[in-house]
């Protein structure tokens, strides 16, 4: 089965990950599969390849271990319409938005797409998969490699996405399937109307409209779920983040970067009641901030000068010397140093910057990328901790002071009130956070927040929610035929 949409951001990974989480519940074997990927957010397996974030939780939801094969080609964005492409989770190069979509290299990864398909078939039923942007944009559409062509391949069941919520529900429903060929309209078994507000009964007639527009049968209106938590990694999730402080918690703020990267590394924070987390770009939030934190960056030397430029930079070093917390991930741990060099040229001309200067060490940017999971020893506890790196760049220390041990190497930076570390997901760890939070004597950690127990719960809550709004005997039904 696939999940398309009339637009993005209208849904399709949700809905992907709530339909694994149901028919893992029934008892079948379902795997994510997304064929082409674009994301500033990733993953890396168990064996150090990289992939997109939604699969990753969609496998989560889906209760398998996860595979470079759900996500055969993601596409990181580097700034100037260029991105990093990765092809079965090892990065293959930077191609220009135009060179990638309208260049000749597609026949090429749609064999790959269909290889790393063709796998997961063999160990998993079914295979639950989700497209991307719109199903009818007709000037890429025969060059692609992850809407209706993957659907043709696979003969997949196709259901349409589209989100009620922005307007324009029967001109985009029923464009989006006029525009497809009469072997694509074939494909389409049904259609999901998302983000419902209000009374449903009061679609009643849009449905029977909608039906009788395209001959497709409606499978269900989704409401919108206001308190339903699941992971997003697209960049759009940035705009409906918290932008401003909240009193009466302890304010974490994240550097919004130009070029962030894997900014899911704070879900965990945004979540936990005891603090308030918000993304910004002021000088003046950063001043009264309690916690200040810098994230990853798929162009460090960039960001790097954005800090200075903004007058960001003076007032993170201004924080530090007022005994601010400050803590760096991936880029951001780089720019806590004293240099960042590039003489490969990785992220552009420039051959070196220098740092913050917070901590005595030094970054070469590599054209090797790292990417691995790892168990690590958070400061001096006993619990260990797991979490992953994905980063090109190689950091030298003048002086070590590490914040955490990997299978008895040191790892990261620890100086008075800042550390850093290339490890992503080390605040999805209890034992990192209550650390963290213990520093506040006003707002001291009375119940520590379970961050996997709480994405579980959600999951379930997904599944109950779409197994009320949609027709899931007809979708199974279609399945098994």
């Amino acid at each position: 089965m696939m999940f398309v949409g009339t637009g993005s951001d209208v849904g399709k990974s949700i809905i992907t990950t709530g339909l694994c989480r149901i028919l893992k519940q029934r008892g079948y074997s379902p795997a994510p599969f997304k064929a082409q990927n674009m994301s500033l957010n990733s993953y890396v397996t168990a064996n150090g390849l990289e992939i997109g974030r939604a699969q990753a939780v969609q496998a989560e939801a889906a209760e398998v271990d996860v595979t470079t094969d759900m996500n055969p080609v993601l596409l990181k964005p580097t700034g100037n319409n260029k991105s990093q492409v990765i092809l079965h989770g090892k990065p293959v190069g930077n191609q220009t938005a135009k060179s990638y979509f309208l260049g000749n290299n597609k026949r090429h990864l749609f064999e790959e797409v269909i290889k790393a398909f063709k796998n997961l078939e063999n160990s998993f039923s079914p295979i639950v998969m989700e497209g991307a942007g719109s199903i009818s944009e007709l000037n890429l559409k025969h060059r692609d490699i992850v809407n209706m062509r993957m659907a043709k391949a696979a003969n997949a069941d196709v259901y349409l996405v589209a989100d009620i919520d922005r307007g324009g529900v029967f001109a985009s429903v029923y464009g989006s399937i006029a525009l497809l060929d009469e072997e694509e309209q074939k494909l389409i078994k049904g259609i999901i109307i998302n983000k419902f507000r209000g009374d449903i009964s009061l679609f009643e007639e849009g449905k029977k409209l909608l039906e009788s527009l395209t001959n497709v049968p409606v499978l269900g209106v989704v409401p919108y779920l206001k308190d339903l938590y699941i992971e997003e990694e697209d960049s759009l999730a940035l705009n409906s983040k918290a932008k401003h402080m909240e009193t009466g918690k302890i304010n974490i703020a994240v550097i919004l970067l130009p070029y962030i990267s894997n900014f899911t590394d704070f879900n965990c924070l945004e979540k936990d009641k005891r603090v308030h987390l918000f993304y910004t770009r002021s000088v003046e939030d950063i001043k009264s901030a309690d916690v200040i934190i810098i994230p990853g960056s798929k162009n460090t030397i960039s960001d790097m000068s954005f800090l200075r430029s903004s007058g960001l930079a003076k007032e993170i070093l201004i924080a530090y010397e007022k005994k601010t917390f400050i803590i760096g991930i991936c880029g951001g741990f780089q720019m806590l140093g004293k240099s960042i060099a590039d003489p490969h040229h990785v992220e552009g001309e420039i051959n070196q910057i220098p740092g913050l200067g917070i901590f005595p060490i030094h970054t070469v940017l590599a054209t090797n990328k790292t990417t691995l999971q790892c168990n690590f020893i958070f400061k001096n506890y006993e619990t260990v901790c797991k979490g992953y790196e994905i980063h090109m760049g190689e950091t030298t220390f003048e002086k070590m002071n590490p914040l955490n041990t990997i299978n008895n190497k040191a790892e990261g930076f620890h100086q008075a009130n800042c550390w850093g570390t290339y490890i992503h997901g080390i605040l999805d760890n209890t034992i990192v956070v209550d650390d963290l939070l213990s520093n506040f004597n006003s707002n001291k950690p009375d119940k520590s927040f379970d961050y996997t127990k709480f994405k579980e719960e959600n999951y379930d809550k997904l599944a109950i929610h779409l197994e009320n709004n949609l027709d899931i005997a007809s979708i199974i039904n279609n399945m098994t035929q």
